[in-house]
């Protein structure tokens, strides 16, 4: 631990390092940041790894990025974007209702489980998931949602990868990084970039300071709010997961987190944000309640 490293985040820190090594939970990294002090610790190298669904975070901020360039607007039906995308696609019914808002809510209504090969196994995974039907504003948590908020996306920015390493990832300075990319071309959405635990530990800041970073407005900070509130509640989900937001999921307890699958979270609660990354899907739940609890006042 650097010496310069503030009493309360290495404390938090000690405390759950402690709680890892007791429990087994396989984490990779682990970054504690309250108020503008930091903690570190690594158990294995400190390089870049898979995010899973912390991608999804991303996307909501490039969304969000676009909208205050006046670009897109997240209320606004997204088959008039798509139609000219895809020309001689037959939408489902309903679909014509679906906004930006709903896909990256999950609340699109269109049924399209995750699938290990969707990105290569349609001729068109965008095209596929608009021609399936919408049942309202139903939630059905999907990689593709997002993908397909991105398609929309490029329809107005040109492409999402370029556009969210210039005007995300390089005012946090962060580069190099790349987003995976289906068959056609077009970034994964919900999945697909990998970070080091510290430069996933920039996206919580920059959610938890609203869009500013350094003094400088990255995103307006209503599109950070949106990640952990407006809640599309669950009522019959699992604590933890009977609410979401745009890529946020509320609790346990007080925090709010990006959840990306095997254990990859930034977890927010008041001036405080813990970040870890992990190979350990079934310990992350059980990590998420010891990190509130050693946040409580």
């Amino acid at each position: 631990m650097h010496p310069a490293q503030s009493d309360r985040a290495a404390a938090v820190l000690d405390t759950l390092v402690a709680h890892a090594d007791r429990t087994g939970f396989r984490a990779h990294g682990l970054h504690v940041r309250i108020g503008d002090e930091t903690a570190e610790h690594h158990w294995t190298p400190d390089v870049r790894r898979e995010v899973h669904s912390i991608a999804k975070g991303v996307a909501v901020l490039a969304v969000g990025i676009a909208a205050d360039d006046g670009l897109v607007d997240v209320d606004a039906p997204v088959v008039e974007a798509m139609a000219a995308a895809l020309p001689g696609t037959a939408f489902g019914p309903g679909t014509g209702e679906v906004t930006l808002r709903h896909l990256l809510t999950m609340t699109s209504g269109i049924d399209m489980p995750w699938s290990a090969t969707e990105l290569t196994e349609w001729p068109d995974l965008a095209a596929e998931f608009l021609g399936r039907p919408a049942r309202g504003r139903v939630f059905q948590y999907a990689n593709v949602s997002t993908y397909t908020a991105m398609r929309v996306l490029e329809t107005r920015v040109g492409d999402v990868g370029a556009f969210v390493a210039d005007r995300l990832f390089t005012p946090l300075g962060v580069d190099g990084v790349t987003w995976e990319r289906c068959s056609r071309g077009f970034v994964a959405g919900g999945a697909g970039i990998a970070l080091r635990t510290e430069e996933v530990a920039r996206l919580g800041r920059l959610v938890r300071d609203r869009g500013v970073v350094d003094g400088r407005r990255v995103v307006g900070a209503r599109w950070c709010d949106a990640m952990h509130t407006d809640w599309v509640v669950r009522p019959d989900a699992d604590p933890g997961y009977d609410r979401y937001a745009m890529a946020g999921w509320g609790g346990p307890g007080r925090l709010w987190r990006l959840h990306g699958a095997y254990g990859q979270m930034v977890m927010s609660a008041d001036h405080a944000v813990v970040t870890v990354t992990a190979d350990d899907h079934g310990g992350a739940d059980a990590f998420a309640v010891a990190v509130d609890a050693v946040l409580a006042p």
